[in-house]
């Protein structure tokens, strides 16, 4: 790294103002700070100094999505076989299947936004932004394994220039940008993303063995056959279709744990978001109009993309709620709204996904309220204070 880091520094000038590739600073500030910790510090004025920064914060929720990505390999290979009425496979033969399956989506996704995000740095003269190396590896995790790839290149792109760009970039942006690129391909190719056929490696280029159909448990349940649905565990764990890195609750809890205990992930959302979720099936059981209504409240959110969600997605420091008791009101809608949509809208399964993108809508409402009310209790204890 030592060599690595004196050429560099060699080359370094070359790229500083008046150098001779003056106008490509920000590519190669973008890739010097990639490789090692930047040297920047402030000069003038009263700072703090916080050993994590963006770039390690943008690492650790990486590094948190790791447990999805690699369960997400293995499961797409093992669904693929399953699907092929081949069940005595090897675990390797297994991953090495689903590798190639899903490392394109993850290429493709990170090439079409990274370029995007450099293009733009190199317009406006600013430096290149952390931001996409999370965004990037979301999308991925939240795409069905047979999603075509000039499609995850559309929907990146979309997400990235109308989602973040034209808000002014990282930190500036309403809505998750990945929910975006899930929303853009759901309405725009609703083909491509909803059915029995998009979650399973070939099933639509060929057919399966008697006896697997592909469905999601959202499928079934949503078709009204709840007997269906998989048991408990292989629902915790993860062994059914979905989206490539939504499927393991279990590598979700273990993502989830890092984000709390190194404070980038707030438990706040994550707690109120699962209660306001229990509430609203607690309330559908209590109807039970419908079969959808009857399935219990840890089937509910143990199905679908809830956990996911509201763990990596409903967490987003950028586009969640900032004021603390905003975040629980922020998280609770978003547990309630998960629930509701998906089961008076059959057409929307995955209600996750939208009530996330709506809350994004209404959480500067929510901090807004929030602050108001702050000032408005303050001002009366001030007063009390004053005539006493």
């Amino acid at each position: 790294m030592k060599a690595l880091r004196n050429f560099l520094d060699k080359i370094k000038p070359q790229f500083e103002k008046g150098g001779k590739y003056e106008k490509f600073h920000s590519t190669f500030d973008a890739f010097e700070t990639f490789l090692f910790v930047p040297d920047k510090v402030t000069h003038t004025g009263s700072h703090i100094r916080d050993a994590l920064d963006m770039k390690r914060t943008m690492s650790m929720v990486i590094i948190a999505l790791i447990p999805t990505l690699l369960f997400g390999i293995w499961n797409t290979g093992y669904q693929y076989f399953l699907s092929q009425g081949m069940t005595q496979v090897g675990f390797w033969e297994i991953v090495w299947t689903g590798l190639l399956k899903v490392l394109p989506i993850v290429i493709v996704s990170y090439v079409t936004g990274l370029s995007i995000e450099f293009a733009f740095a190199q317009a406006r003269g600013h430096e290149v932004n952390e931001g996409f190396l999370v965004s990037g590896m979301l999308i991925p995790l939240i795409m069905p394994v047979n999603i075509p790839l000039w499609m995850v290149a559309v929907a990146t792109a979309f997400a990235v220039i109308l989602g973040k760009e034209a808000f002014g970039g990282t930190g500036m942006n309403v809505f998750n940008p990945a929910l975006l690129a899930r929303a853009f391909i759901f309405f725009a190719y609703p083909g491509d993303i909803t059915g029995d056929k998009v979650w399973v490696a070939g099933l639509t280029h060929g057919e399966a063995v008697d006896g697997f159909s592909g469905a999601t448990p959202l499928a079934h349940a949503a078709s009204y056959h709840t007997e269906l649905i998989p048991p408990l565990h292989d629902l915790f764990l993860g062994f059914i279709p979905g989206s490539i890195g939504e499927t393991s609750k279990l590598a979700i809890l273990i993502g989830a744990a890092l984000l709390i205990i190194t404070g980038i992930g707030s438990w706040k959302i994550m707690v109120s978001a699962l209660t306001g979720g229990i509430t609203m099936s607690l309330i559908f059981n209590l109807v039970g109009a419908n079969p959808y209504m009857q399935i219990s409240p840890l089937t509910q959110i143990m199905m679908g993309s809830f956990l996911f969600g509201i763990v990596y997605m409903a967490t987003d420091p950028v586009s969640a709620a900032q004021t603390e008791k905003g975040k629980y009101i922020y998280g609770f809608l978003i547990g309630l709204f998960s629930l509701m949509i998906r089961v008076f809208n059959p057409a929307y399964p995955e209600g996750t996904m939208l009530a996330i993108l709506l809350m994004n809508t209404f959480a500067p409402l929510i901090d807004h309220y929030v602050v108001e009310a702050n000032i408005k209790r303050r001002m009366k204890r001030s007063a009390k204070l004053t005539n006493a």
